[in-house]
Protein backbone atom coordinates (compact mmCIF):
# COMPACT_ATOMS: atom_id res chain seq x y z
CA UNK A 1 0.00 0.00 0.00
CA UNK A 2 2.88 2.24 0.78
CA UNK A 3 4.75 2.15 -2.50
CA UNK A 4 1.57 2.61 -4.46
CA UNK A 5 0.75 5.65 -2.32
CA UNK A 6 4.63 6.74 -3.50
CA UNK A 7 3.78 5.98 -6.91
CA UNK A 8 0.53 8.63 -7.14
CA UNK A 9 2.94 11.24 -5.42
CA UNK A 10 3.16 14.15 -8.17
CA UNK A 11 6.29 14.88 -9.19
CA UNK A 12 8.86 16.68 -7.28
CA UNK A 13 9.13 20.31 -7.90
CA UNK A 14 12.95 20.74 -8.07
CA UNK A 15 12.84 17.66 -10.74
CA UNK A 16 10.37 19.25 -12.49
CA UNK A 17 11.95 22.54 -12.76
CA UNK A 18 15.37 21.13 -14.13
CA UNK A 19 13.46 18.77 -16.77
CA UNK A 20 11.67 21.92 -17.19
CA UNK A 21 15.44 23.98 -17.83
CA UNK A 22 16.96 21.01 -19.41
CA UNK A 23 13.86 21.23 -22.16
CA UNK A 24 14.48 25.08 -22.51
CA UNK A 25 18.26 24.47 -22.84
CA UNK A 26 17.92 21.42 -25.63
CA UNK A 27 15.00 23.72 -27.98
CA UNK A 28 17.31 26.85 -27.83
CA UNK A 29 20.60 25.05 -28.79
CA UNK A 30 19.20 22.80 -31.52
CA UNK A 31 16.51 25.91 -32.43
CA UNK A 32 20.09 27.98 -32.27
CA UNK A 33 22.41 25.01 -35.21
CA UNK A 34 19.47 24.83 -37.47
CA UNK A 35 18.97 28.38 -37.89
CA UNK A 36 22.61 29.80 -37.23
CA UNK A 37 23.40 29.98 -40.97
CA UNK A 38 21.23 33.08 -41.40
CA UNK A 39 23.94 35.06 -40.05
CA UNK A 40 26.09 34.96 -43.31
CA UNK A 41 22.98 35.48 -45.42
CA UNK A 42 22.35 38.46 -47.10
CA UNK A 43 19.07 40.76 -47.15
CA UNK A 44 16.70 40.58 -50.38
CA UNK A 45 15.19 42.44 -52.78
CA UNK A 46 11.69 41.24 -51.76
CA UNK A 47 10.55 43.87 -49.18
CA UNK A 48 13.93 44.44 -46.96
CA UNK A 49 14.60 47.70 -49.15
CA UNK A 50 11.07 49.23 -48.28
CA UNK A 51 11.58 48.06 -44.40
CA UNK A 52 15.39 49.14 -44.06
CA UNK A 53 17.81 49.64 -46.84
CA UNK A 54 15.94 51.97 -49.22
CA UNK A 55 14.42 53.85 -46.18
CA UNK A 56 16.44 56.92 -45.32
CA UNK A 57 13.58 57.42 -42.09
CA UNK A 58 14.51 54.07 -40.94
CA UNK A 59 18.33 54.91 -41.29
CA UNK A 60 18.13 58.26 -39.61
CA UNK A 61 18.99 58.22 -36.12
CA UNK A 62 16.30 57.58 -33.78
CA UNK A 63 14.98 60.87 -32.24
CA UNK A 64 11.74 62.50 -31.54
CA UNK A 65 10.98 63.29 -34.77
CA UNK A 66 11.98 59.38 -35.93
CA UNK A 67 9.75 58.01 -33.21
CA UNK A 68 6.53 60.70 -34.46
CA UNK A 69 7.55 59.53 -38.33
CA UNK A 70 7.45 55.45 -37.12
CA UNK A 71 4.07 56.49 -35.09
CA UNK A 72 2.38 58.16 -38.20
CA UNK A 73 4.10 56.13 -41.23
CA UNK A 74 1.34 54.12 -43.03
CA UNK A 75 4.55 52.38 -45.46
CA UNK A 76 4.39 49.07 -46.44
CA UNK A 77 0.70 49.31 -45.96
CA UNK A 78 0.60 48.42 -42.08
CA UNK A 79 0.54 50.55 -39.56
CA UNK A 80 3.44 48.91 -36.65
CA UNK A 81 5.76 51.70 -35.39
CA UNK A 82 7.01 49.06 -32.95
CA UNK A 83 8.21 47.27 -35.98
CA UNK A 84 9.80 49.68 -37.31
CA UNK A 85 11.28 51.21 -34.11
CA UNK A 86 12.97 47.95 -34.18
CA UNK A 87 14.84 48.18 -37.75
CA UNK A 88 15.93 51.84 -36.39
CA UNK A 89 17.63 50.21 -34.01
CA UNK A 90 18.92 47.41 -35.77
CA UNK A 91 20.61 50.29 -38.21
CA UNK A 92 22.28 52.14 -35.22
CA UNK A 93 23.82 48.82 -33.93
CA UNK A 94 24.73 46.96 -37.18
CA UNK A 95 24.58 49.61 -40.59
CA UNK A 96 23.75 47.85 -43.33
CA UNK A 97 25.34 44.44 -42.33
CA UNK A 98 22.43 42.10 -42.82
CA UNK A 99 24.07 39.81 -40.44
CA UNK A 100 22.81 41.55 -37.29
CA UNK A 101 19.12 42.00 -38.03
CA UNK A 102 19.27 38.25 -39.33
CA UNK A 103 20.39 37.33 -35.96
CA UNK A 104 18.14 39.33 -34.22
CA UNK A 105 15.07 37.58 -35.55
CA UNK A 106 16.52 34.31 -34.64
CA UNK A 107 16.89 35.50 -31.10
CA UNK A 108 13.25 36.58 -30.68
CA UNK A 109 12.27 32.99 -32.71
CA UNK A 110 14.35 31.13 -30.21
CA UNK A 111 12.76 33.20 -27.57
CA UNK A 112 9.10 33.20 -28.67
CA UNK A 113 9.77 28.57 -28.96
CA UNK A 114 10.64 28.94 -25.20
CA UNK A 115 7.83 31.42 -24.08
CA UNK A 116 5.55 28.94 -25.96
CA UNK A 117 6.83 26.35 -23.70
CA UNK A 118 6.90 27.77 -20.42
CA UNK A 119 3.32 29.01 -21.16
CA UNK A 120 1.18 25.87 -21.73
CA UNK A 121 3.44 24.55 -18.77
CA UNK A 122 1.82 26.91 -16.88
CA UNK A 123 -1.54 26.39 -18.14
CA UNK A 124 -1.88 22.84 -19.02
CA UNK A 125 0.97 21.04 -16.30
CA UNK A 126 2.25 18.73 -18.94
CA UNK A 127 5.65 18.64 -19.71
CA UNK A 128 5.48 16.58 -22.71
CA UNK A 129 2.94 18.00 -24.68
CA UNK A 130 4.54 21.57 -23.73
CA UNK A 131 7.69 20.46 -24.76
CA UNK A 132 6.28 18.93 -27.99
CA UNK A 133 4.27 22.22 -29.17
CA UNK A 134 6.86 24.23 -28.47
CA UNK A 135 8.95 21.94 -30.64
CA UNK A 136 6.73 21.90 -33.67
CA UNK A 137 6.72 25.83 -33.57
CA UNK A 138 10.73 26.10 -33.36
CA UNK A 139 11.42 23.81 -36.12
CA UNK A 140 8.86 23.56 -38.66
CA UNK A 141 9.63 24.96 -42.10
CA UNK A 142 6.66 26.80 -42.11
CA UNK A 143 8.24 29.09 -39.70
CA UNK A 144 11.68 29.78 -42.05
CA UNK A 145 10.13 32.49 -43.76
CA UNK A 146 9.24 34.63 -40.46
CA UNK A 147 12.74 33.68 -39.49
CA UNK A 148 15.18 34.19 -42.43
CA UNK A 149 13.17 37.75 -43.68
CA UNK A 150 14.39 40.88 -41.93
CA UNK A 151 11.25 42.32 -43.53
CA UNK A 152 9.39 39.88 -41.56
CA UNK A 153 10.88 41.27 -38.03
CA UNK A 154 6.69 41.85 -37.27
CA UNK A 155 5.75 38.54 -37.29
CA UNK A 156 8.29 37.49 -34.29
CA UNK A 157 8.38 40.76 -32.73
CA UNK A 158 4.61 40.56 -32.38
CA UNK A 159 4.55 37.05 -31.57
CA UNK A 160 6.60 37.88 -28.92
CA UNK A 161 4.33 40.11 -27.44
CA UNK A 162 1.34 37.83 -28.11
CA UNK A 163 2.79 35.14 -25.64
CA UNK A 164 3.89 37.64 -23.50
CA UNK A 165 0.24 38.86 -22.83
CA UNK A 166 -0.62 34.90 -22.48
CA UNK A 167 1.86 34.76 -19.93
CA UNK A 168 0.47 37.68 -18.27
CA UNK A 169 -2.94 36.78 -18.73
CA UNK A 170 -2.59 33.37 -17.21
CA UNK A 171 -1.25 35.12 -13.94
CA UNK A 172 -4.37 37.58 -14.14
CA UNK A 173 -6.39 34.52 -13.27
CA UNK A 174 -5.07 33.49 -10.49
CA UNK A 175 -5.02 36.74 -9.25
CA UNK A 176 -7.54 38.76 -11.07
CA UNK A 177 -7.08 42.61 -10.23
CA UNK A 178 -6.37 45.81 -11.79
CA UNK A 179 -2.46 45.38 -11.16
CA UNK A 180 -1.88 41.99 -12.76
CA UNK A 181 -4.55 43.02 -15.58
CA UNK A 182 -2.70 45.69 -16.44
CA UNK A 183 0.31 43.91 -18.09
CA UNK A 184 -2.16 42.29 -20.41
CA UNK A 185 -3.18 45.88 -21.90
CA UNK A 186 0.38 46.59 -22.37
CA UNK A 187 2.03 43.56 -24.13
CA UNK A 188 -0.96 43.67 -26.43
CA UNK A 189 -0.76 47.01 -27.04
CA UNK A 190 2.95 46.69 -27.97
CA UNK A 191 2.19 43.15 -29.76
CA UNK A 192 -0.61 45.43 -32.00
CA UNK A 193 2.25 47.92 -32.61
CA UNK A 194 4.30 45.44 -33.98
CA UNK A 195 1.82 43.57 -36.14
CA UNK A 196 -2.37 44.30 -36.48
CA UNK A 197 -2.60 40.39 -37.14
CA UNK A 198 -2.96 40.38 -33.29
CA UNK A 199 -6.30 41.45 -33.33
CA UNK A 200 -7.63 37.84 -32.61
CA UNK A 201 -5.87 37.24 -29.48
CA UNK A 202 -8.89 38.50 -27.43
CA UNK A 203 -10.68 35.44 -28.69
CA UNK A 204 -7.73 33.02 -28.00
CA UNK A 205 -7.72 34.33 -24.58
CA UNK A 206 -11.30 33.12 -24.34
CA UNK A 207 -10.79 29.87 -26.26
CA UNK A 208 -8.11 29.44 -23.20
CA UNK A 209 -11.07 30.35 -20.08
CA UNK A 210 -12.34 26.99 -21.64
CA UNK A 211 -9.58 25.13 -21.97
CA UNK A 212 -6.62 24.99 -20.61
CA UNK A 213 -7.37 27.19 -18.12
CA UNK A 214 -11.26 26.08 -17.39
CA UNK A 215 -12.42 29.30 -16.09
CA UNK A 216 -16.22 28.48 -18.38
CA UNK A 217 -18.02 25.46 -18.37
CA UNK A 218 -20.75 24.05 -20.50
CA UNK A 219 -21.96 22.61 -17.65
CA UNK A 220 -20.69 23.51 -14.89
CA UNK A 221 -22.76 26.97 -13.33
CA UNK A 222 -20.12 27.42 -10.41
CA UNK A 223 -17.98 28.30 -13.43
CA UNK A 224 -17.57 32.34 -14.86
CA UNK A 225 -20.59 32.74 -17.57
CA UNK A 226 -19.47 34.00 -20.68
CA UNK A 227 -20.46 37.37 -20.62
CA UNK A 228 -18.27 37.95 -17.04
CA UNK A 229 -15.26 36.69 -19.56
CA UNK A 230 -16.27 39.16 -22.60
CA UNK A 231 -16.75 42.38 -20.17
CA UNK A 232 -13.62 41.14 -18.87
CA UNK A 233 -12.15 41.80 -22.02
CA UNK A 234 -13.91 44.79 -23.54
CA UNK A 235 -10.68 46.70 -23.04
CA UNK A 236 -8.86 44.22 -25.41
CA UNK A 237 -12.00 43.99 -28.13
CA UNK A 238 -11.89 48.05 -27.94
CA UNK A 239 -8.08 48.21 -29.27
CA UNK A 240 -8.86 45.19 -31.57
CA UNK A 241 -11.24 46.99 -33.21
CA UNK A 242 -9.02 50.43 -33.43
CA UNK A 243 -6.54 48.42 -34.93
CA UNK A 244 -8.37 46.97 -37.02
CA UNK A 245 -9.86 50.70 -38.27
CA UNK A 246 -6.55 51.80 -38.34
CA UNK A 247 -4.96 48.89 -40.82
CA UNK A 248 -7.65 48.84 -43.28
CA UNK A 249 -7.74 53.08 -44.02
CA UNK A 250 -3.45 52.50 -44.18
CA UNK A 251 -4.16 49.36 -46.52
CA UNK A 252 -6.39 51.26 -48.60
CA UNK A 253 -4.78 54.28 -48.77
CA UNK A 254 -1.49 52.51 -50.04
CA UNK A 255 -3.59 50.33 -52.58
CA UNK A 256 -3.01 47.16 -51.12
CA UNK A 257 -6.90 46.82 -50.36
CA UNK A 258 -7.27 47.58 -53.98
CA UNK A 259 -5.30 45.13 -56.00
CA UNK A 260 -7.63 42.55 -54.58
CA UNK A 261 -10.67 44.46 -55.71
CA UNK A 262 -10.57 42.57 -59.06
CA UNK A 263 -11.38 39.17 -57.60
CA UNK A 264 -14.85 38.69 -56.88
CA UNK A 265 -16.78 37.11 -53.53
CA UNK A 266 -16.92 33.90 -54.80
CA UNK A 267 -13.46 33.45 -55.57
CA UNK A 268 -12.35 35.37 -52.60
CA UNK A 269 -14.42 32.43 -50.91
CA UNK A 270 -13.17 29.81 -52.69
CA UNK A 271 -9.45 30.58 -51.91
CA UNK A 272 -10.63 31.17 -48.24
CA UNK A 273 -11.87 27.13 -47.91
CA UNK A 274 -8.90 25.85 -50.36
CA UNK A 275 -6.37 27.72 -48.63
CA UNK A 276 -7.43 26.53 -44.89
CA UNK A 277 -6.30 22.87 -46.47
CA UNK A 278 -3.39 24.03 -48.17
CA UNK A 279 -2.10 25.45 -44.80
CA UNK A 280 -2.91 21.81 -42.97
CA UNK A 281 -1.45 19.89 -45.80
CA UNK A 282 1.71 22.03 -45.97
CA UNK A 283 1.85 21.39 -42.11
CA UNK A 284 2.28 17.40 -42.51
CA UNK A 285 3.90 17.54 -46.00
CA UNK A 286 6.22 20.56 -46.11
CA UNK A 287 7.43 20.37 -49.16
CA UNK A 288 7.47 23.13 -52.28
CA UNK A 289 7.49 26.00 -50.20
CA UNK A 290 7.84 29.64 -51.78
CA UNK A 291 8.52 32.78 -50.53
CA UNK A 292 5.53 33.59 -53.39
CA UNK A 293 2.38 31.66 -54.50
CA UNK A 294 0.36 33.25 -56.84
CA UNK A 295 -3.27 33.72 -56.60
CA UNK A 296 -4.82 31.63 -58.89
CA UNK A 297 -7.72 34.28 -59.78
CA UNK A 298 -10.00 33.21 -61.89
CA UNK A 299 -8.36 29.44 -62.26
CA UNK A 300 -9.80 28.85 -58.70
CA UNK A 301 -10.86 25.41 -58.63
CA UNK A 302 -14.74 25.44 -57.56
CA UNK A 303 -14.87 21.24 -57.13
CA UNK A 304 -11.76 22.11 -54.91
CA UNK A 305 -13.32 24.62 -52.96
CA UNK A 306 -16.05 22.46 -52.02
CA UNK A 307 -14.44 19.42 -50.88
CA UNK A 308 -12.68 21.68 -48.76
CA UNK A 309 -15.18 23.95 -47.48
CA UNK A 310 -17.24 20.12 -46.57
CA UNK A 311 -13.83 18.66 -44.65
CA UNK A 312 -13.58 21.89 -42.74
CA UNK A 313 -17.42 21.58 -41.69
CA UNK A 314 -17.45 18.03 -41.08
CA UNK A 315 -14.02 18.36 -38.46
CA UNK A 316 -15.78 21.60 -37.19
CA UNK A 317 -18.99 19.72 -35.77
CA UNK A 318 -17.08 16.27 -34.89
CA UNK A 319 -14.98 18.87 -32.43
CA UNK A 320 -18.05 20.77 -31.19
CA UNK A 321 -19.83 17.41 -30.29
CA UNK A 322 -16.42 16.33 -28.62
CA UNK A 323 -16.10 19.80 -26.83
CA UNK A 324 -17.25 18.92 -23.40
CA UNK A 325 -15.13 15.73 -23.00
CA UNK A 326 -12.27 16.64 -25.65
CA UNK A 327 -11.99 20.09 -24.90
CA UNK A 328 -8.23 20.55 -26.44
CA UNK A 329 -10.08 19.80 -29.99
CA UNK A 330 -12.26 22.63 -29.30
CA UNK A 331 -9.40 25.07 -28.34
CA UNK A 332 -6.85 24.08 -31.19
CA UNK A 333 -9.15 24.01 -33.76
CA UNK A 334 -11.33 27.40 -33.33
CA UNK A 335 -6.99 28.83 -32.81
CA UNK A 336 -5.95 27.78 -36.30
CA UNK A 337 -9.90 28.78 -37.87
CA UNK A 338 -9.93 32.26 -35.78
CA UNK A 339 -6.06 33.31 -36.16
CA UNK A 340 -6.71 33.08 -39.95
CA UNK A 341 -9.10 35.04 -40.41
CA UNK A 342 -7.48 38.33 -41.00
CA UNK A 343 -5.14 36.90 -43.54
CA UNK A 344 -7.23 34.09 -45.12
CA UNK A 345 -7.97 36.23 -48.15
CA UNK A 346 -11.91 37.25 -47.70
CA UNK A 347 -10.53 41.25 -47.81
CA UNK A 348 -7.70 40.75 -50.38
CA UNK A 349 -4.54 42.34 -49.61
CA UNK A 350 -1.88 41.76 -51.95
CA UNK A 351 -1.35 39.32 -54.85
CA UNK A 352 -0.59 36.16 -53.22
CA UNK A 353 -2.88 33.10 -52.55
CA UNK A 354 -1.19 32.10 -49.01
CA UNK A 355 1.83 33.10 -47.57
CA UNK A 356 4.25 30.62 -45.25
CA UNK A 357 4.38 33.98 -42.67
CA UNK A 358 1.10 33.66 -41.65
CA UNK A 359 1.00 30.26 -40.20
CA UNK A 360 4.00 31.59 -38.08
CA UNK A 361 1.54 31.65 -34.90
CA UNK A 362 -1.97 30.36 -36.38
CA UNK A 363 -0.65 26.56 -36.24
CA UNK A 364 -0.22 26.51 -32.76
CA UNK A 365 -3.72 25.39 -32.73
CA UNK A 366 -3.18 22.42 -34.88
CA UNK A 367 0.04 21.66 -32.65
CA UNK A 368 -1.80 21.48 -29.68
CA UNK A 369 -4.65 18.87 -31.04
CA UNK A 370 -1.55 17.04 -32.38
CA UNK A 371 0.11 16.80 -29.30
CA UNK A 372 -2.54 16.12 -26.29
CA UNK A 373 -4.39 13.56 -29.34
CA UNK A 374 -1.06 11.55 -29.43
CA UNK A 375 -1.11 11.62 -25.53
CA UNK A 376 -4.63 10.06 -25.26
CA UNK A 377 -4.51 7.90 -28.42
CA UNK A 378 -1.41 5.92 -26.01
CA UNK A 379 -2.16 6.44 -23.08
CA UNK A 380 -3.42 2.66 -22.12
CA UNK A 381 -0.53 1.34 -24.23
CA UNK A 382 2.20 -0.38 -22.21
CA UNK A 383 5.66 1.44 -23.25
CA UNK A 384 3.73 4.45 -23.45
CA UNK A 385 6.71 7.12 -22.49
CA UNK A 386 9.37 5.35 -24.94
CA UNK A 387 6.47 5.56 -28.30
CA UNK A 388 6.16 8.77 -27.79
CA UNK A 389 9.60 9.77 -27.45
CA UNK A 390 10.48 8.03 -30.38
CA UNK A 391 8.18 9.51 -32.27
CA UNK A 392 8.60 12.68 -31.43
CA UNK A 393 12.50 12.34 -32.15
CA UNK A 394 11.95 11.23 -35.18
CA UNK A 395 9.32 13.81 -36.54
CA UNK A 396 11.29 16.89 -35.06
CA UNK A 397 14.49 15.34 -36.32
CA UNK A 398 12.59 14.99 -39.59
CA UNK A 399 11.39 18.76 -39.26
CA UNK A 400 14.40 19.92 -38.31
CA UNK A 401 16.29 18.67 -41.56
CA UNK A 402 13.85 20.19 -43.93
CA UNK A 403 14.01 23.58 -41.76
CA UNK A 404 17.40 23.49 -42.56
CA UNK A 405 17.44 23.13 -46.02
CA UNK A 406 14.66 25.36 -46.74
CA UNK A 407 16.49 27.91 -44.51
CA UNK A 408 19.20 27.76 -47.11
CA UNK A 409 17.20 28.92 -50.03
CA UNK A 410 17.17 32.07 -48.69
CA UNK A 411 20.72 32.52 -48.74
CA UNK A 412 20.45 35.34 -51.29
CA UNK A 413 18.43 36.74 -54.10
CA UNK A 414 19.19 34.21 -56.51
CA UNK A 415 18.82 30.94 -54.74
CA UNK A 416 15.53 32.29 -53.27
CA UNK A 417 13.87 32.96 -56.39
CA UNK A 418 15.56 30.20 -58.05
CA UNK A 419 14.23 27.72 -55.42
CA UNK A 420 10.44 29.74 -55.74
CA UNK A 421 10.75 28.90 -59.95
CA UNK A 422 11.47 26.05 -59.08
CA UNK A 423 8.56 25.37 -56.60
CA UNK A 424 5.22 27.01 -58.21
CA UNK A 425 4.08 28.04 -61.98
CA UNK A 426 3.34 31.17 -63.73
CA UNK A 427 5.13 33.28 -60.83
CA UNK A 428 5.42 37.01 -62.01
CA UNK A 429 6.77 38.09 -58.70
CA UNK A 430 9.77 35.15 -58.71
CA UNK A 431 10.18 36.12 -62.41
CA UNK A 432 10.88 39.79 -61.87
CA UNK A 433 12.48 39.28 -58.44
CA UNK A 434 15.67 37.05 -60.02
CA UNK A 435 15.95 40.16 -62.56
CA UNK A 436 18.37 41.87 -60.61
CA UNK A 437 20.89 38.62 -59.18
CA UNK A 438 21.13 38.01 -62.85
CA UNK A 439 22.17 41.37 -63.77
CA UNK A 440 24.79 41.50 -61.10
CA UNK A 441 26.39 38.26 -62.51
CA UNK A 442 26.41 39.76 -66.00
CA UNK A 443 23.50 37.45 -67.34
CA UNK A 444 21.79 40.55 -69.33
CA UNK A 445 20.05 38.13 -71.65
CA UNK A 446 18.57 35.61 -68.73
CA UNK A 447 17.47 38.67 -66.38
CA UNK A 448 15.64 40.16 -69.83
CA UNK A 449 13.88 36.77 -70.06
CA UNK A 450 12.80 36.61 -66.52
CA UNK A 451 11.41 40.02 -66.71
CA UNK A 452 9.21 39.63 -70.10
CA UNK A 453 8.21 36.56 -68.38
CA UNK A 454 7.06 38.74 -65.54
CA UNK A 455 5.14 40.84 -67.97
CA UNK A 456 3.66 38.31 -70.08
CA UNK A 457 2.15 36.41 -67.36
CA UNK A 458 0.75 40.20 -65.23
CA UNK A 459 0.78 42.58 -68.39
CA UNK A 460 -0.69 45.12 -65.97
CA UNK A 461 2.08 45.17 -63.43
CA UNK A 462 4.16 48.36 -63.91
CA UNK A 463 6.99 48.07 -62.06
CA UNK A 464 7.73 44.79 -64.35
CA UNK A 465 6.42 46.94 -68.10
CA UNK A 466 8.96 49.62 -66.51
CA UNK A 467 11.08 47.38 -65.97
CA UNK A 468 11.41 45.70 -69.44
CA UNK A 469 10.99 48.92 -71.23
CA UNK A 470 14.12 50.33 -69.80
CA UNK A 471 16.37 47.17 -70.64
CA UNK A 472 14.53 47.59 -74.22
CA UNK A 473 16.09 50.92 -74.82
CA UNK A 474 19.08 51.25 -72.89
CA UNK A 475 20.84 47.63 -73.80
CA UNK A 476 22.37 48.71 -77.58
CA UNK A 477 24.36 46.51 -79.24
CA UNK A 478 22.05 43.54 -77.79
CA UNK A 479 19.34 40.85 -79.50
CA UNK A 480 16.69 42.54 -77.77
CA UNK A 481 17.58 46.09 -78.33
CA UNK A 482 14.06 47.82 -79.31
CA UNK A 483 13.46 51.55 -78.96
CA UNK A 484 9.92 51.43 -80.72
CA UNK A 485 8.62 48.67 -78.23
CA UNK A 486 10.46 50.22 -75.54
CA UNK A 487 8.48 53.29 -76.05
CA UNK A 488 5.17 51.46 -75.88
CA UNK A 489 6.13 49.77 -72.19
CA UNK A 490 7.06 52.88 -71.42
CA UNK A 491 4.22 54.53 -71.99
CA UNK A 492 1.90 51.89 -70.77
CA UNK A 493 4.01 51.82 -67.64
CA UNK A 494 2.65 55.39 -66.90
CA UNK A 495 -0.41 55.20 -67.99
CA UNK A 496 -1.08 52.45 -65.55
CA UNK A 497 0.32 55.30 -62.47
CA UNK A 498 -0.98 57.81 -63.77
CA UNK A 499 2.27 59.67 -64.88
CA UNK A 500 2.61 59.71 -60.98
CA UNK A 501 6.23 58.21 -60.76
CA UNK A 502 9.38 59.81 -61.27
CA UNK A 503 11.22 56.92 -62.36
CA UNK A 504 8.61 55.78 -64.68
CA UNK A 505 9.02 58.97 -66.20
CA UNK A 506 12.89 58.55 -66.53
CA UNK A 507 12.36 54.94 -68.74
CA UNK A 508 10.09 57.04 -70.72
CA UNK A 509 12.10 59.49 -71.45
CA UNK A 510 15.57 56.91 -72.54
CA UNK A 511 12.80 55.03 -74.76
CA UNK A 512 12.37 58.87 -76.39
CA UNK A 513 16.14 59.26 -76.90
CA UNK A 514 16.34 55.75 -78.08
CA UNK A 515 14.39 56.79 -80.88
CA UNK A 516 15.63 59.89 -81.70
CA UNK A 517 13.34 62.11 -80.22
CA UNK A 518 15.39 64.29 -77.70
CA UNK A 519 12.92 67.03 -77.31
CA UNK A 520 10.54 64.73 -75.92
CA UNK A 521 13.43 63.10 -73.67
CA UNK A 522 14.44 66.46 -72.53
CA UNK A 523 10.73 67.02 -71.53
CA UNK A 524 10.24 64.10 -69.29
CA UNK A 525 13.64 64.08 -67.35
CA UNK A 526 12.55 68.09 -66.42
CA UNK A 527 9.09 66.70 -65.77
CA UNK A 528 10.47 63.27 -63.67
CA UNK A 529 12.94 66.20 -61.79
CA UNK A 530 10.38 68.02 -60.60
CA UNK A 531 8.39 64.95 -59.16
CA UNK A 532 11.45 63.95 -57.09
CA UNK A 533 11.05 65.69 -53.79
CA UNK A 534 11.09 62.51 -50.94
CA UNK A 535 14.34 62.22 -49.30
CA UNK A 536 14.27 58.67 -50.39
CA UNK A 537 14.46 60.09 -54.21
CA UNK A 538 17.67 62.05 -53.56
CA UNK A 539 19.66 58.90 -55.46
CA UNK A 540 16.93 58.89 -58.17
CA UNK A 541 17.11 62.66 -58.79
CA UNK A 542 20.66 62.46 -59.19
CA UNK A 543 20.22 59.75 -62.03
CA UNK A 544 17.92 61.57 -63.48
CA UNK A 545 20.10 65.03 -63.74
CA UNK A 546 22.39 62.96 -65.51
CA UNK A 547 20.48 61.20 -68.26
CA UNK A 548 18.58 64.67 -68.99
CA UNK A 549 22.15 66.24 -69.23
CA UNK A 550 23.09 63.19 -72.37
CA UNK A 551 19.63 64.13 -73.93
CA UNK A 552 19.96 67.89 -74.33
CA UNK A 553 23.30 66.70 -75.39
CA UNK A 554 22.04 64.97 -78.17
CA UNK A 555 23.12 61.45 -77.09
CA UNK A 556 20.83 58.26 -75.47
CA UNK A 557 21.56 56.70 -72.30
CA UNK A 558 23.36 53.33 -73.02
CA UNK A 559 23.70 50.76 -70.57
CA UNK A 560 26.88 49.98 -69.39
Amino acid sequence: MKRRKQFSQPINHSSDKRLSLLICLLLASVTLVIYFQVHSFKSTSFDDPIYVYNNPNVQAPITLESVKWALAAGRAANWHPLTWLSHMLDWQLFGSNPQGPHLVNLFFHIANALLLFIVFKQMTHKLWQSAFVAALFALHPLHVESVAWIAERKDVLSTFFWILTMLAYVRFTKKPNITSYLPIIIFFALGLMSKPMLVTLPFVLLLLDYWPLERISLKDNSKRSLSHLLIEKIPLFLMTLASCIVTYIVQQQAGAVRSGEKLSFSIRLANVFTSYMKYIYKMIYPSRLAVFYPHPVQKVSIPYAIISAVILVIITIIFLRLASKRKYLFTGWLWYLGTLVPVIGLVQVGAQAIADRYTYITLTGLFIIIAWTATEITSKWKNKKIILTLASILIISALSICTFFQAGHWRNDLTLFQHTLDVTENNHVAHFSIVRPLLELGQTEAAVHHCSQAVQIQPDWAEAVNNLAWHLATSKGSKFYDPQKALQLARHACELTNYSKPEFLDTLAAACAATGDFKSAVETAQNALTMCREPEQKRLKVEIEKNLALYKAGKPYIEK
